[in-house]
């Protein structure tokens, strides 16, 4: 096997469950639908076509969860990115409370997959928002408000700046807001374990078959090295690793470097301390600090978005230092794991769904923008409802929102997005 090809030395990868290799395509096949992209969105997308009873091919040109799915922070957080009330010019009132409703709803359809396939995923609710400022923590009223008007089942509590020690043991945060709806995980456990049960509804899937070639039509073909699936519609969840496989798409995602450490397994009464009530932390910097606690206590800090296109020479150099800001209490602990990959990144931060205008048997879903866990899972549905039944309410809303092309052409891209968040970083130390 291709080393580059196998999945990323994390602790994911060290601690997995299982990971059964399935054979590449060899041969010329027929299916309802083609999904290519093996990580949240092509493995869910194709539990949800099984579930209607449609035939699924899915391609993986590496390995099921090689990309982000398998790599990301496992932080099981409700929304679906920056605030969507600014999307009301295009999907109107009701399709702002769609949206914000789906935020919410899809952290539910993540836990209710775990508990009726009982998959092993180190699933535990619990989340805490973290102020950096006064101001931030005085929106975080706001939000809860705002959640409750809704209707929102979970428990959720304010945590001012003297009582952090109860969720958070560092003196780095201005408050906090606790949401008992949104929680942690192990992410390489769970779409390997979703492959499963794709597999056990039916769903082909082929791993190290990278596609060459789409040739569209009334029927799409897939072309392979050693194969072509011939398919009625076609899927492309691809999110980051998309690349020139369909131009029309791969010029509105830009993949950013996303980072993360992992330290030995620390003591008990440590890790007590650092996170009392084992929630998963976030930070609102636009350079944003998340971590959490694994199943064997160890502390799981990422963050440190690239958009240059270059990763860090030494991760864990890199990183190191910014866990040691948030817990200075740490200095001296190994750091068992490094590792990072790329996510999929828009320009207005909003994931883009929907079909090609120009071929409309082929969908996409892409661009989460550091969102994906839950929202993945969202738009496979979707994307779902639109092939068997050939209309999508929610399709059609997340459609409406227009996505730019980051300009430049490929080589520009990153180095222009770099230079503006670089801005909105010198204007965030400026206030």
């Amino acid at each position: 096997m291709n080393p580059s090809s196998d999945h990323a030395r994390s602790y994911y990868r060290a601690s997995v469950n299982a990971m059964p290799e399935r054979p590449s395509l060899g041969a010329d096949l027929n299916a309802d639908v083609c999904v290519i992209g093996g990580g949240f969105t092509g493995v869910n997308t194709a539990i949800e076509l099984a579930q209607r009873g449609l035939s699924v091919i899915l391609l993986e040109a590496r390995r099921i969860g090689w990309g982000a799915s398998g790599r990301n922070g496992g932080q099981l957080i409700r929304g679906i990115g920056h605030d969507v009330s600014g999307f009301a010019k295009y999907v109107g009132e009701e399709g702002v409370r769609y949206l914000a409703r789906a935020g919410i709803e899809s952290v539910a359809v993540v836990g209710e997959r775990i508990r009726e396939h009982a998959i092993d995923c180190d699933l535990r609710w619990g989340f805490c928002e973290l102020a950096n400022t006064p101001a931030q923590f005085a929106a975080f009223q706001g939000e809860q408000e705002h959640l409750a008007a809704m209707g929102y089942a979970h428990d959720t509590r304010l945590v001012g700046p003297q009582d952090m020690q109860q969720v958070v043991g560092s003196t780095m945060y201005a408050g906090g807001l606790v949401d008992m709806g949104s929680g942690h995980l192990h992410p390489l456990n769970l779409v390997l374990g979703e492959a499963q049960v794709a597999e056990s509804l039916g769903v082909r899937i082929f791993e190290q078959t990278e596609v060459l070639e789409l040739i569209h039509g009334e029927t799409v073909q897939v072309r392979c090295a050693s194969g072509t699936v011939r398919a009625t519609s076609l899927v492309l969840a691809c999110n980051a690793h998309l690349e020139e496989l369909e131009p029309r798409l791969s010029g509105k995602v830009l993949p950013a470097g996303s980072y993360i450490i992992a330290t030995e397994p620390l003591p008990q009464a440590l890790a007590n301390e650092l996170i009392p009530q084992n929630l998963a932390l976030c930070d609102q910097k636009v350079g944003l600090d998340y971590y959490r606690l694994s199943a064997d206590r160890r502390l799981l800090f990422g963050g440190a978005c690239h958009y240059s296109g270059r990763d860090p020479a030494d991760i864990a150099a890199y990183m190191q230092p910014k866990m040691l800001k948030v817990f200075p209490q740490l200095a001296g602990t190994e750091i068992a794991f490094q590792w990072g990959g790329k996510i999929g990144i828009t320009a207005n931060r909003f994931p883009q769904v929907g079909r090609l205008q120009q071929y409309p048997n082929v969908f996409y879903a892409q661009g989460y923008s550091g969102h994906g866990l839950n929202v993945t899972h969202w738009c496979a549905r979707l994307l779902a409802e639109a092939i068997y039944a050939g209309h999508s309410q929610g399709l059609d809303i997340f459609s409406q929102v227009p996505h730019m092309t980051f300009p430049g052409g490929k080589a520009l891209r990153s180095p222009l997005l770099a230079l503006g968040m670089l801005w909105y970083r010198v204007r965030e130390l400026m206030h």
